[in-house]
């Protein structure tokens, strides 16, 4: 059981892990090279205990202190306790879920170690949005997807951004690198996979014809907001396919286009 231990001093350097959370550069540099990410809101706190991370410590207002009890009692990490107006000095914006955690990451698997067991995946090539990124693992957890593979230049799915659009979601979905990106995909394919990018190109087989639900082993390809996949990812697919639009709608949000497409993906699938 943890203490409750009270700070006042917003330069106080136990509360190191928690200072200048807006400093999006700052906060994705420190967060891997120091082995942690933040947890925010009472629901993705419990979520990434459960999924088995373990706690360096917490930042609690005093209303929240009553609310987590339960989780403080099973934890030896220290609990720090502080007004909300020294929480929003530390962290540099307004806490108003007013609890915070700081866990420990955990070495990500191996693409090949992740796809081992898989037979639906998501493979996002540049998606640098944490909000996007976030979105998608909630879909993805949400649909059935098995993993998720992430080009080198993809946002952190554990920073606090994308922790939290997911609601804790991305403990829930395996996922790993593809490094390097092209090498990867090739990686992907000989362990079994059909590569599908996702692209409006008019040329695209409608999903619906696709009926990837059908195949037995499926990696669905999504790009950047805006960009899409690059032409070498294009050209690296087995199949491009298009969510057919209407009303001159040319294109979807990364993260809407992700639903609709593990939503064709994991539908009706075979049994294993």
């Amino acid at each position: 059981m943890a203490d409750l231990i009270t700070v006042e001093d917003p330069d106080d350097p136990r509360l190191h892990d928690y200072t200048g959370l807006t400093d999006v550069e700052l906060r994705r540099r420190r967060e891997p090279a120091e082995g942690l990410f933040i947890a925010e809101g009472e629901k993705v706190i419990r979520r990434a205990r459960d999924a088995g991370y373990a706690m360096r410590s917490m930042l609690l207002t005093p209303k929240w202190a009553d609310v987590m009890r339960d989780v403080i009692d099973d934890t030896t990490a220290p609990v720090y306790v502080v007004s909300p107006g020294l929480a929003e000095q530390v962290t540099g914006y307004h806490v108003h879920r007013g609890a915070l955690a700081s866990m420990r990451r955990r070495p990500l698997p191996a693409a090949a170690d992740v796809l081992r067991t898989a037979r639906r995946v998501a493979v996002l090539e540049s998606v640098n949005d944490h909000t996007n990124i976030g979105a998608v693992f909630r879909s993805a957890a949400a649909l059935g997807m098995d993993a998720v593979l992430l080009s080198p230049d993809c946002a952190d799915p554990l920073y606090r951004r994308s922790v939290k659009v997911s609601m804790g979601a991305v403990f829930a979905v395996p996922h790993a690198r593809l490094d390097p990106w092209l090498d990867g995909l090739a990686a992907v394919r000989a362990a079994g996979f059909r590569l599908l990018a996702l692209t409006p190109g008019e040329r695209a087989t409608p999903l619906d014809e696709a009926a990837p639900h059908r195949m037995d082993r499926v990696a669905l390809m999504l790009g950047a907001e805006g960009t899409g996949l690059s032409a070498r990812a294009l050209d690296a697919a087995d199949t491009q396919v298009r969510i057919p639009m209407a009303h001159g709608v040319d294109s979807l949000n990364v993260a809407a286009a992700a639903a609709v497409a593990f939503y064709a993906v994991t539908t009706g699938r075979p049994e294993s």
